[in-house]
């Protein structure tokens, strides 16, 4: 697997993106003010991540992505790995990340890759998304706020 920026003539992989947050107007945006990364297996996108800008020496890691086919092969945590990696490299002091109260397996995850919560936005998907999430049989209502120093 090798993972690496997307190349500014490249389409961004929407629908992988669109797996991660289901609004694509906010992924659009993302795309815009980010810098997007692909893992690729056999020179098949298989992932995806963006890191975004905040704030001075701070970015964010959102839409991480893995398709379904390769769900549970390590994928998520090596994307996970090159954007802590990337960001060091850049330059950045902090990465932060956000992830819905439901979305168990990703709190895992970020946890495992060296990140701390900090703390809750509360009704997060209520009030930003039209349609209710669901996963782990959960409603989605509100984001949780990982933070790693690098």
């Amino acid at each position: 697997m090798n993972i690496r920026k997307l190349k500014q003539e490249e389409q961004p992989p929407m629908e992988l993106l669109l797996l991660a947050d289901p609004s694509e107007a906010i992924v659009k945006e993302y795309l815009i003010r980010g810098e997007c990364y692909v893992a690729e297996l056999e020179e098949r996108i298989i992932g995806v991540y963006l890191l975004l800008p905040t704030r001075p020496e701070t970015v964010e890691l959102v839409n991480v992505a893995v398709t379904v086919a390769h769900h549970g092969n390590g994928v998520g945590r090596h994307l996970v790995m090159d954007a802590v990696a990337a960001a060091r490299s850049k330059g950045y002091k902090t990465i932060e990340i956000g992830t819905g109260n439901s979305s168990i397996g990703q709190l895992a995850l970020y946890q495992k890759c060296g990140f701390r919560i900090v703390g809750v936005d509360q009704d997060f998907f209520i009030k930003h998304y039209p349609d209710a999430i669901y996963e782990n049989g959960i409603q989605c209502r509100d984001m949780v706020r990982l933070v790693q120093d690098l």
